[in-house]
């Protein structure tokens, strides 16, 4: 088991930035891909991020290419998301996940596994 807990979300006008951490329990973090997800109001959760358990891989949605960068501190049991450049439709709860079968290096994509942390609100003002 593995319990995940974000942080870092709030308020930020439009070309704003933000960092959000995901702390996680556990001595088996460095072996967990981990990723970002993120579900505006009235639409369905959708991938934003994925890191490899190494750091070595990580995956990106088209819509936060180039703005936003996933990294992680496996000292730390902690992944980030730095978000940059942020837009009104950046406007979402972010969720932080787990895989410990760490897909994305077999597949080259982020799958998601089974653990969620409770989500953190973000919401960009125009």
């Amino acid at each position: 088991q593995v319990q995940l807990v974000e942080s870092g979300g709030g308020l930020v006008q439009a070309g704003g930035s933000l960092r959000l951490s995901c702390a996680a329990s556990g001595r088996t973090f460095s072996t967990y891909a981990m990723g970002w997800f993120r579900q505006a109001p009235g639409k369905e959760r959708e991938f934003a991020a994925g890191i490899s358990r190494s750091g070595g891989i990580t995956r990106y949605s088209d819509a936060v290419k180039g703005r936003f960068t996933i990294s992680r501190d496996n000292a730390k049991n902690t992944v980030y998301l730095q978000m940059n450049s942020l837009k009104p439709e950046d406007t979402a709860v972010y969720y932080c996940n787990a895989d410990p079968s760490n897909r994305i290096t077999t597949f080259a994509r982020y799958i998601a596994g089974d653990y969620w942390g409770q989500g953190t609100q973000v919401t960009v003002s125009s």
